[in-house]
């Protein structure tokens, strides 16, 4: 007799379409296996299911609750035949969107994430343009907060998924954001309302990359771009040796942006310099884009040739007067760990002295 511990895996019907799935996978990662879409707000596939926003409700056939469950929670069983759009399942999402829109500031147009919002991208597949509801909370909690240099806070297009908080507490383990107040009352907040200047936050971003609404939203995609007029290239960011993973946005052909990646080191995180300092010294008029020489007591251009000439004579000369130890390496922390490699060892084998450092030390 083979016991139900015994059983590794489950095989299951999605929308008519056979699966078979790893005990213990949920509904949403099973229809995800096989190709099939289905909505999510307060998902976050690095955290514990929330279950919250409701919106990835589907129907089980014959099952408990009324056949409706969220699907982000709901673990696959055997024989189980779910459906991910019945008309049950798609007027429970309407309703959902409905009871959302009844306690949101609908000014898409002129808000940062026209284009990449999911309330916006899900209101438009499901049909719903406005609430039907015209009593109870219609007034935003508070209002925006801009206190932050990097990044501003809407509470009136807030739909209280709980990402930031969870990406601020479960991931970048701040604990800045929480759940403040009951009822009506229910917003998200600061611990103790702190400003967000508080040093306790460090501007990461990581709650405005997660947020799926406008109710956070970076300055520079404010001001500068949407999400439809930019070009994406995946690359690294070139801050630390650490290898974050990013996309840089590009749009007629400057940078405006970077949305954070799910590179194998930071796992769709960044941090401040990521996010936010990453690319803006490219486009800044104090940066130096060739090689200097001081002649006659002021620095004049110079091509890299000339640079690195003057580089080896010096060097050179140094170390035949003064012998190798005179002369030190400093490295750049914002070089990977394979150039910084190979400084350390030009240094070494090439030059003859230990005399190697880093910033990232001091």
């Amino acid at each position: 007799m083979v016991t139900d511990s015994a059983i590794k895996t489950v095989t299951l019907t999605i929308d008519n379409k056979s699966c078979i799935v790893p005990k213990g996978t949920t509904i949403l990662k099973a229809a995800q296996s096989i190709g099939i879409d289905i909505p999510t707000l307060c998902y976050m596939k690095e955290l514990v299911p929330d279950g919250s926003c409701r919106i990835c409700v589907v129907e089980i056939e014959g099952g408990r609750k009324g056949g409706l469950v969220p699907s982000c929670a709901e673990h696959c069983a055997e024989g189980m035949v779910v459906y991910t759009r019945s008309q049950r399942v798609v007027e429970a999402r309407k309703f959902i969107l409905d009871l959302l829109l009844s306690d949101h500031t609908l000014e898409c147009f002129s808000c940062a994430r026209n284009g990449s919002c999911k309330l916006q991208e899900y209101c438009l597949e499901y049909g719903v343009e406005r609430t039907s509801f015209r009593i109870g909370k219609r007034t935003p909690f508070g209002k925006g907060d801009t206190s932050n240099r990097f990044f501003e806070f809407r509470p009136d297009k807030c739909i209280m998924c709980r990402r930031c908080a969870h990406v601020c507490e479960k991931l970048q383990g701040r604990d800045v954001l929480s759940i403040a107040g009951r009822g009506f009352d229910t917003h998200i907040s600061t611990c103790y309302d702190i400003a967000r200047t508080d040093p306790t936050c460090e501007s990461c971003g990581n709650c405005v990359s997660a947020c799926p609404t406008g109710a956070l939203s970076s300055y520079d995609q404010k001001r500068n771009y949407r999400s439809y007029e930019v070009a994406s290239t995946q690359t690294t960011c070139p801050h630390c040796a650490v290898g974050c993973q990013f996309n840089l946005l590009t749009k007629n052909g400057k940078i405006v942006g970077v949305d954070p990646v799910d590179g194998p080191t930071n796992k769709g995180l960044l941090c401040v310099k990521g996010k936010y300092g990453s690319y803006k010294f490219v486009h800044s008029g104090d940066r130096l884009t060739t090689p200097l020489i001081k002649k006659d007591g002021k620095f004049e251009p110079a091509t890299w040739e000339e640079a690195l000439g003057l580089i080896v004579n010096k060097l050179t000369q140094i170390k035949k007067k003064e012998g190798a130890d005179a002369i030190a390496g400093f490295s750049c922390s914002r070089s990977t760990n394979e150039d910084n490699y190979m400084f350390q060892k030009m240094m070494r084998a090439a030059v003859g002295t230990n005399n190697v450092d880093n910033c990232a030390r001091v």
